[in-house]
């Protein structure tokens, strides 16, 4: 806990304070085989980014190359009268097909990866429950969206990809506004946090900060896995502060708050509204590119393909394809805009909570799935997030920039000591 204390205009003395020497000490308690795990654990995903989208492009290739996307919309377009009809079955068909040829890489980057670096708590029959329900979620959704879209691209003709963005980002916000209610509940219990300090403290930082909640809820993660997290999720009415149960569990409260405070962050700084529209800029790009690509595309490889053009729901594999090279190219881009705002919510939380080495020890924590001290090209390229050592020195040069004002350090020894325990935590997950 980081205490301001003033006497008239001077300030409290602060000791000598280096946040480069504080980060270094924190770093230093991870070394080992836990560290090199959770390397091996991040790093591994950039090889899954590039094997699902490859993954994606032959799945695309194989359902065009075989006709089943034209055989599929012609048997459809025989079967039902109304064109709205047959895209929407059309996409739900390409949504659960799709799904089952991708199926064995879900399975081993959602169930046996996760098991073997000790991060799920999920049997498979568990896993598999959740993976049915989540298809059958994301098949009603996509083709909801997939059969607006493709009434967007009929309707505007050459200017689609205007209306379709605006479209895009409109649906986005819906299922925000839905998930928080319909969704989520689906996957997990949420209950009201149990009265307490705890709670009553979260939502003290909450109402100083403008933000319009009377609860707190706690969803149990720990069905899943034993990751630590929490959200100020949904849109209007159905904004909620959520909490997992396992960061209640394996953290002390002052990592609770600085979590907490960050995820406010979120919703103070408008961050939400910040990524629609960011999201919107990049997507119209994204369908500028789709609509040239597509074009060339089945022209050039198309001849037994059997699609007319962008409209025509035979084409929605060739779509996706492109408009996922676009995603896979800019995934640089997305990651920045991400990791930006998450630095300024990590400083918001700071601020906040007033909680710099419950900040600290909770990168930390994360440091069992993220790689906690990247190379500058590899943190700008591939981390959505700060990295775990940019965020232990920020809330050091924090805590420097208190200590210098004539705040006083309660408990200076404690947090390496807690450190440690984490680390030791790690190295015994490490080895089971």
């Amino acid at each position: 806990m980081i205490i301001t204390q003033f006497a008239g205009l001077a300030l409290q003395a602060a000791p000598a304070f280096d946040p480069e020497t504080a980060t270094q000490a924190y770093l230093a308690t991870l070394d080992g085989a836990a560290r090199a795990r959770s390397d091996a654990y991040f790093e591994g995903g950039y090889w899954l980014i590039l094997a699902n989208f490859v993954i994606g492009l032959i799945v695309a290739g194989i359902l065009l190359q075989t006709g089943f996307a034209k055989t599929l919309r012609d048997k459809l377009r025989a079967a039902v009268k109304f064109n709205w009809l047959t895209t929407l079955c059309f996409a739900a068909v390409y949504s659960v097909i799709t799904s089952i040829l991708t199926f064995p890489m879900s399975l081993y980057e959602g169930f046996y990866r996760e098991h073997a670096f000790n991060l799920s708590t999920m049997s498979l029959p568990a896993w598999l429950g959740e993976w049915a329900i989540n298809l059958g979620v994301s098949t009603l959704m996509f083709a909801v969206f997939i059969t607006l879209l493709y009434a967007v691209i009929r309707i505007a003709k050459a200017s689609w990809w205007m209306w379709g963005t605006a479209m895009s980002v409109a649906f986005l916000g819906f299922m925000l506004f839905l998930s928080p209610v319909y969704i989520d509940p689906l996957f997990n219990d949420y209950q009201p946090m149990e009265a307490g300090e705890l709670r009553d403290d979260i939502l003290a930082v909450a109402h100083a900060n403008g933000i319009p909640a009377d609860d707190v809820y706690v969803f149990d993660v720990s069905r899943q896995s034993n990751r630590i997290t929490a959200n100020v999720a949904g849109l209007f009415d159905t904004t909620r502060i959520a909490l997992s149960d396992t960061l209640i569990e394996n953290t002390d409260r002052d990592e609770v708050m600085a979590v907490m405070a960050h995820e406010m962050g979120h919703y103070v700084l408008n961050h939400l509204w910040e990524m629609f529209a960011m999201f919107a800029l990049l997507l119209a790009v994204g369908f500028a590119i789709t609509n040239g690509l597509f074009g060339w595309t089945n022209r050039v490889l198309g001849q037994s393909w059997g699609v007319s053009g962008i409209g025509d729901v035979a084409g929605l594999p060739l779509l996706i394809a492109c408009l996922s090279a676009f995603f896979f190219a800019a995934t640089p881009i997305f990651n920045t805009i991400i990791r930006t705002n998450e630095a300024e919510a990590d400083i918001f939380g700071l601020n906040a909570a007033r909680e710099p080495d419950g900040f600290a020890t909770a990168a930390l924590r994360l440091s069992s799935y993220r790689k906690i001290e990247p190379g500058a090209l590899e943190e700008w390229f591939m981390f959505d997030h700060p990295s775990g050592r940019a965020r232990v020195f920020m809330a050091m040069q924090w805590k420097a920039g208190q200590l210098e004002l004539g705040a006083t350090d309660q408990t200076p020894d404690l947090r390496i000591d807690r450190a440690e325990a984490i680390a030791a935590e790690l190295e015994a997950a490490n080895a089971e």
